[in-house]
């Protein structure tokens, strides 16, 4: 994933989120346009997991809020 795209409702992305790593924060899940790559980073910093698990549960979260 080159570009992370964030689609849908955010907030309940970051719902799903946090079900998953109940370690993030609301300050961990800020989303602003532009700073993709600094959200990644501090998903992963929090959680140890690798970029590519982080960019997963992130399509997860997002295709399932979006589109149901």
């Amino acid at each position: 994933m080159t570009k992370l795209e964030i689609k849908g409702d955010w907030n309940i992305a970051k719902g799903k989120l946090k079900q998953k790593w109940a370690s993030l924060t609301d300050d961990d899940l800020q989303y602003v346009h532009g700073l993709q790559e600094e959200l990644l980073g501090r998903i992963q910093k929090r959680t140890g997991e690798t970029r590519e698990a982080v960019e997963d549960a992130i399509k997860a979260a997002t295709h399932t809020s979006c589109c149901s």
